[in-house]
């Protein structure tokens, strides 16, 4: 999975990361079970599949695109395309999962035979097809590819016993926001009669993906890298760039690092701040030349995360477009209150300029089916940004907003502006501080987005006024699956102000 897969189970919680087992199916095929515990849980049994008859929740398949480290750059663009096919693919037989319900209850064979069936010989055509890219420019297609082929339904959980607060009784700053993992995927939304998925849409989010913050511990979750700019050694300073709350609404359901070329590309809406350009379909070229939205308009980076919305049963602009309402991400959009952009320093050693049009890609659109190795993701209030969950949205006191945090990776591996998977490139710090394998300390880009948005009411069982943010129709809008993107258009000068500033210790915007 690469470098990085390995630097996050320090943040994050390893016991929750080994919950989500691998599993060899006959002939060869590998998938993996998406069933997660809490840290304080035995696994006795909760991370097992449970019974056939079980109602299938969503979908599961291997993300071959993290798979792939040592694509030739000449195929890169026809393999992400192929990619993202196959993400298509998944929507439609998850969409066709979720429409034909009565067919499975009486058939239990009829999500293998009718879905997964018909899906597997899908993507092994595909998965054909990305090998024969790779190979035609040169480079090695991984042998075995077909056995990514295979996907799994994932059943719906029952509730299980709550053994507490929801919190890591262990307080090793792991996993927080648990609260027996139970109820993953179902809502209950016609009284236990037959659990769907919950949420407006039918696809989330569900009771179970929120926690009071005031429940959640202080100092309970170590923030993944932190702030960086501690103690008397390193590089202490910070440079800040406003570049507005997306005041100008401009969004898109594309996503050029992953999918260039491909409309509707990720499935789900983002915010863009700064760089107006960013399209499926921008170039290099067009995103220098680009307006951008920030005030010091040397900076042209392009900074876009998933929207959240609120899902009061009303419909936004998007309703039955691709992306929006075609692709299960349906409510209110709601536009953060602030956007706080800011770089900061490495601990031990000064930093150097990003180049270019570098790439990076923090936190995993797919990490409910994916597991956590590459979540990054925090969630809180205003007010408790010492209580932070990682798998929950926080339902906030009144006067107190929704805070989102992620904190980018700050080690680059001085050579490329991306990676075929578009994570070995850069890299998160050692749990000294430092960057390991001769990889150099970079500005750490921390984005801070404040939300005014009603709090949720839950109900026996049941959430209403949920809010949540936009992603794949599988990912069931979990909380754990926030990511955000960024690629850097800071103008030379620019850049090298803010590095200046950082390795002298002053603040500056």
């Amino acid at each position: 999975m690469g470098r990085n897969t390995r630097k996050r189970r320090t943040p994050l919680a390893t016991k929750a990361i080994a919950a989500s087992a691998a599993l060899a199916l006959g002939g060869g095929g590998l998938v993996w079970a998406n069933f997660y515990a809490s840290a304080h849980e035995d696994e006795s049994g909760w991370n097992q599949t449970k019974s056939t008859a079980a109602q299938i929740a969503t979908i599961n398949c291997p993300d071959v695109g993290q798979k792939l480290t040592n694509v030739p750059e000449s195929a890169r663009q026809g393999v992400a395309k192929e990619l993202a096919l196959l993400d298509r693919q998944i929507t439609d037989a998850y969409t066709r999962l979720a429409e034909t319900r009565q067919a499975q209850a009486g058939d239990a064979s009829y999500v293998d035979n009718a879905i997964l069936g018909p899906l597997k010989s899908k993507r092994v055509a595909t998965l054909d097809r990305i090998g024969i890219n790779i190979n035609r420019a040169g480079g090695k297609a991984p042998q075995g590819l077909d056995q990514f082929a295979q996907c799994q339904g994932v059943p719906a959980e029952q509730p299980q016993p709550n053994d507490g607060d929801g919190q890591d009784q262990n307080n090793d700053g792991q996993d927080q926001g648990q609260d027996g993992g139970q109820d993953q995927g179902d809502g209950g939304q016609d009284n236990g009669q037959d659990q769907g998925n919950g949420g407006q849409a039918g696809n989330g989010p569900v009771a179970d993906d929120f926690i009071n913050i005031e429940d959640v511990q202080p100092n309970s979750r170590n923030l993944p890298n932190g702030l960086a700019a501690n103690g008397d050694s390193g590089s202490t300073g910070s440079f800040t760039t406003n570049c507005g709350t997306n005041e100008n609404e401009n969004r898109n359901s594309d996503n050029v690092i992953v999918a260039p070329g491909v409309s509707n590309g990720a499935q789900h809406q983002h915010d863009y701040v700064g760089n107006q350009a960013n399209n499926a379909f921008a170039s290099d070229e067009d995103l220098a030349n680009g307006d951008t939205s920030c005030q010091n308009q040397g900076d042209k980076s392009s900074y876009f995360w998933p929207v959240i919305r609120l899902q009061d049963g009303t419909q936004d602009i998007d309703q039955g477009q691709p992306g929006g309402g075609q692709d299960g991400n349906v409510g209110k959009i709601v536009e953060p209150s602030e956007a706080e952009l800011k770089f900061v320093g490495n601990r031990t050693s000064d930093v150097v300029a990003m180049p270019t049009a570098l790439r990076i890609i923090t936190g995993d659109a797919k990490s409910f089916t994916n597991g956590l190795n590459n979540a990054n993701t925090s969630w809180s209030c205003t007010g408790f940004e010492d209580r932070q969950v990682t798998d929950k949205y926080p339902i906030c006191p009144e006067g107190s907003s929704v805070v989102r945090t992620s904190n980018f990776q700050s080690c680059w591996d001085g050579q490329n502006i991306d990676s075929a998977n578009h994570r070995t490139h850069v890299d998160f710090v050692e749990a000294d501080g430092t960057c390991s394998n001769g990889f150099q300390a970079i500005p750490q880009l921390q984005v801070r987005l404040v939300y005014d948005i009603p709090a949720p009411q839950i109900e026996n069982g049941q959430v209403a006024n949920a809010f949540a943010i936009d992603s794949f129709p599988e990912q069931l809008h979990k909380p754990i699956t926030d990511h955000n993107d960024f690629i850097n258009f800071f103008d030379e000068d620019l850049m090298n102000e803010m590095v200046d500033c950082i390795n002298n210790g002053e603040d500056c915007q």
